[in-house]
């Protein structure tokens, strides 16, 4: 007989082992279902891993500048094999505290693949052997996504490399060349060329990192090309010849067609969710675009199936899945009668914060200046350079900035972009402060630490009202 849950989650990412124990939390017999690490993607292989090695990458380059802080350091070099052990060590540790969470918390975890078979019924198989059937009053979908490719774009993890691959590699490229430019495609960009690699980033639009705001795409152009990156926007890659021990692409850019030859060649065109093989059909699961179409609590169209993270949509963050995830599980709880006391809210993405750890950092929040003026905002920008602040200049960090953009009626935050030294632990201030719905008054009356990066997120505010201080 089927062992009967309140609550069953397929896929123990972020956003599903954090619903599960949020679900455990309230109170609900939860049981969790992993087909291969527990963590997902993002513990094992992305978020978790590529900080590890971006953070060995970021050691190398002071190293080898060593000079710069009046320090000696002769004949530096690196271990490409231990670098990626470490990486993979990190993840290690991770996964098996996860594991500790779910015993703690008395989540149940199967080990297999799970499919749908019916309203409040999922099966479970492992190796193409049933290994168990689960009832759910309430089923959450958390099967994250996987790198996208193209039918003239495809990964074979020896040449041509997924970030999968590129976690795990075994020599270390002369010469790189990576399609696409979002965040994944610029952190690994920027590990490979800090490690010494010729880097190529090409991307179909007209700048990198298209999301951010413009000033940041135009700063960090310039910032990766003075590293010995070479960009190329407005550009596509219509072939890819492997051969030997090298590939040679076809690049195409303003009608002209030019070839470069490169060592490995990583695929990071963005990602697509893992709609395939979990029954989505047999309930009749509504699906747009390669995700599951969701409400903002996460609630697809079918009733007591629930679908949270990458297989939901963009935003395609760790920490949006986790947020949905605990969102999931506490509409589940005052459904069932568990939660009275809970006042879950519909997702806003627009205080979700986005990252990108490259060298430099970028991150921001909320609109863009382009966005807020297009969404019919009249709007005050403020901005404050890292070269006006002691503690950049006294880490020798001085190159970046910081950009507010604020309602010019009400004064509401609008958005926020930093890029430079640490920007991705700076951007929840702004974040916070977005949630709270906080205004320039509020923020202008903040008292900011000195010496700290911080004190050019309250005087890029007060930038946009003609009172910067310190530049």
């Amino acid at each position: 007989m089927a062992e009967t849950y309140d609550v069953i989650v397929l896929g123990g990412g972020p956003g599903g082992y954090v619903a599960a124990i949020r679900a455990a939390q309230l109170g609900l017999k939860t049981a969790l279902v992993e087909r291969e690490h527990l963590g997902g993607i993002c513990l094992n292989w992305g978020c978790i891993p590529t900080k590890a090695l971006l953070r060995s990458s970021e050691i190398y380059h002071y190293m080898t500048h060593a000079a710069a802080y009046g320090l000696k350091a002769d004949n530096v070099s690196f271990d490409l094999a231990a670098i990626v052990k470490r990486s993979r060590g990190v993840a290690g540790q991770l996964n098996a505290g996860v594991k500790g969470l779910l015993k703690k918390n008395k989540v149940t975890v199967v080990d297999g693949e799970g499919q749908l078979v019916g309203k409040g019924r999922l099966a479970v198989s492992k190796g193409g052997q049933a290994v168990a059937e689960l009832e759910g009053r309430h089923i959450i979908l958390a099967t994250g996504a996987r790198a996208r490719e193209l039918p003239h774009l495809k990964a074979d993890g020896k040449l041509v490399w997924t970030y999968r691959h590129a976690l795990v590699p075994e020599v270390m490229p002369k010469s790189l060349l990576v399609i696409g430019s979002g965040a994944i495609g610029i952190e690994f960009a920027s590990f490979f060329s800090d490690l010494g690699a010729k880097v190529t980033v090409v991307e179909a639009l007209d700048r990198i990192l298209p999301v951010e705001d413009e000033e940041v795409s135009a700063f960090m152009t310039k910032a990766l090309t003075k590293q010995g990156m070479t960009i190329k926007t407005a550009a596509s890659v219509t072939k890819l010849d492997p051969k030997g021990d090298g590939v040679t692409a076809t690049i195409e850019a303003a009608g002209k067609a030019e070839q470069l030859t490169v060592d490995r060649v990583i695929l990071a065109i963005g990602i697509t969710g893992n709609v395939e093989n979990i029954g989505l059909e047999a309930v009749g699961v509504a699906v747009e675009k390669g995700h599951v179409v969701t409400d903002g609590y996460g609630r697809t169209n079918v009733e007591g199936i629930w679908a949270i993270g990458d297989l939901a949509g963009a935003p395609w963050l760790a920490h949006k899945a986790s947020h949905e995830g605990v969102t999931a599980a506490e509409m589940i709880a005052k459904a069932l009668g568990k939660g009275a006391d809970l006042h879950p809210h519909p997702l806003d993405t627009g205080n979700i914060p986005g990252c990108t750890y490259c060298r430099p950092q970028v991150a921001s929040v909320g609109l863009t200046e382009a966005k807020a003026k297009a969404a019919g905002h009249e709007v005050k920008v403020g901005r404050f350079p890292f070269i006006g602040n002691g503690k950049a200049i006294a880490l020798g960090e001085a190159e970046g900035f910081v950009k507010t953009v604020l309602d010019a009626k009400t004064g509401e935050l609008l958005g926020a972009h930093m890029v430079g030294a640490e920007v991705t632990e700076l951007i929840q201030g702004y974040t916070v402060a977005r949630t709270l719905e906080t205004t320039e008054a509020e923020l202008m009356a903040t008292v900011f630490p000195h010496p700290t990066l911080s004190e050019m997120m309250h005087e890029s505010v007060l930038d946009a009202y003609g009172r910067a201080i310190h530049f």
